[in-house]
């Protein structure tokens, strides 16, 4: 469950990182209930509103930025790139914690400091995901590296929300920014130690837009790529209805204030470290699309309980299921991406995938900011939930298309013939398939 631990790049990147992640959580549930507490004294009517703006701030420059971000990274370096990303997110962090403690801070910079922050994510999201590659010795274990990595974050996100919780109500939001800046110390010191090999220079395209034009063309026209994306964008449209308005539900739903929202949080984050474990013991990625359409649609059926829950152990429990599922859903369809892409074109279609996991959450941002003022919370849980079970069963149509297509980029790759014994194969791929991607792999055995 851990064999990718076995490589020191990755084994230095996840202990640096798992660190820094604790310490974006607490920013990230400082400055939702911030910008809460801000509008709650002021325009109680607007507090969902403005919680959707600003989530809106902090990841619109990724929609934007992240298919120009995927071209550079084909060209650049990522590690040196994913050192100056990290460097600027503390610059950041410790820029909110002064305003805060100072008692300075203002709705209006608090987005000017989430889109900058936005803007570094654009280029950290993709770098990120790409370089986990390089950090891999042996491509077999490089789906245990995403798992692992998914854990990690998952980790952080059970650990961060419920210590902020805490650190809110007894200290204010300040001290949760200034722990987060210091945090990213650690994944510095862990990339700079690391040696990555480095990678053959990427031919120069003629131009920027010419090499994006072709990023999209590869990607959008090759169905199983496409299929990806477009599933991990509408679930994650989706999704954004129940973490931007977590505070307002805990509030005004369940009667509760700071800790009620960490517990919620911390809840999701459990049940998502839970199926990030889930996906570290598997030894095969065969399988991974029946995972994704169950993971979909279990993310609807949890919303629709959420929206219908009006005691907190029934919202716990939903969110559990909630957060396994997202997890699951969005690990799985990136760990396929990355098993199928060409390695040319991975900074490209991983920033494309960025876009579609975290591009799509500005827009489910103010989406649900509007929702919940027109119809209610429950309304717009339940309707998320709804669209989150049809992307899923629109997905499962797909796989019989989806399925060919990959067989031969695994049977290429080494992939499929050490994994034909498995049962779980063996459900997968008919007998005569089977026999015949032994024999097409036979010179490479």
């Amino acid at each position: 469950m851990v064999r990718a631990l076995r490589h020191r790049n990755f084994a230095l990147f996840f202990s640096g990182q798992i660190v820094s992640l604790v310490g974006t959580w607490l920013s990230m549930v400082a400055t939702s209930w911030l910008v809460y507490r801000l509008t709650r004294e002021s325009q109680p009517e607007h507090a969902a509103l403005a919680l959707g703006i600003s989530n809106f701030a902090a990841q619109i420059p990724i929609f934007l930025l992240a298919p120009l971000a995927g071209v550079w990274l084909d060209r650049w370096n990522r590690h040196r790139v994913l050192v100056a990303t990290q460097a600027l997110s503390m610059v950041q962090s410790f820029a909110m914690a002064f305003l805060v403690l100072s008692d300075r801070i203002t709705i209006a910079q608090i987005i000017a400091l989430n889109v900058l922050q936005g803007i570094v994510n654009a280029l950290d999201i993709p770098a990120r995901q790409s370089l986990i590659v390089q950090m891999i010795d042996r491509p077999e274990d490089l789906s245990n590296a995403i798992a692992l990595n998914s854990s990690m974050v998952q980790t952080a996100r059970l650990v961060g929300p419920a210590v902020a919780g805490v650190l809110i109500y007894e200290f204010g939001e300040g001290l949760c920014f200034l722990i987060d800046g210091f945090s990213f110390l650690a994944v510095i010191v862990a990339l700079l130690a690391m040696r990555i090999p480095r990678r053959p220079r990427a031919e120069k395209h003629a131009s920027v837009a010419r090499a994006l034009r072709e990023g999209v063309v590869y990607a959008f026209g090759f169905p199983p790529i496409r299929a990806l994306l477009g599933i991990v964008a509408v679930v994650s449209l989706m999704a954004m209805s129940q973490s931007v308005l977590m505070p307002i539900y805990a509030n005004q739903i369940l009667g509760g204030e700071e800790r009620t929202l960490g517990i919620l949080l911390g809840s999701a984050g459990l049940g998502a470290l839970l199926g990030a474990i889930y996906l570290t013991s598997r030894t095969s990625v065969l399988g991974l699309g029946r995972v994704i359409v169950i993971g979909a649609v279990a993310l609807g059926v949890a919303m629709m309980a959420l929206a219908a829950s009006s005691h907190l152990i029934l919202s716990i429990v939903a969110l559990l299921v909630a957060g396994a599922a997202l997890l699951v859903q969005a690990a799985s369809s990136n760990t396929l991406l990355q098993t199928i892409v060409d390695e040319d074109k991975r900074g490209r279609v991983m920033s494309l995938f960025a876009m579609a996991f975290m591009g799509m959450a500005p827009f489910g941002s103010l989406l649900a900011g509007a929702a919940a003022t027109e119809i209610g919370i429950r309304g717009t849980l339940a309707a998320a939930g709804s669209v989150c079970i049809v992307a899923g069963l629109v997905f499962a149509l797909h796989l019989k298309t989806i399925r060919p297509l990959i067989r031969p980029i695994y049977i290429e790759k080494g992939i499929l013939p050490a994994v034909i014994p498995d049962a779980e194969a063996r459900i997968d791929i008919p007998a005569t398939e089977r026999e015949d991607a032994e024999k097409a792999a036979e010179p490479e055995r």
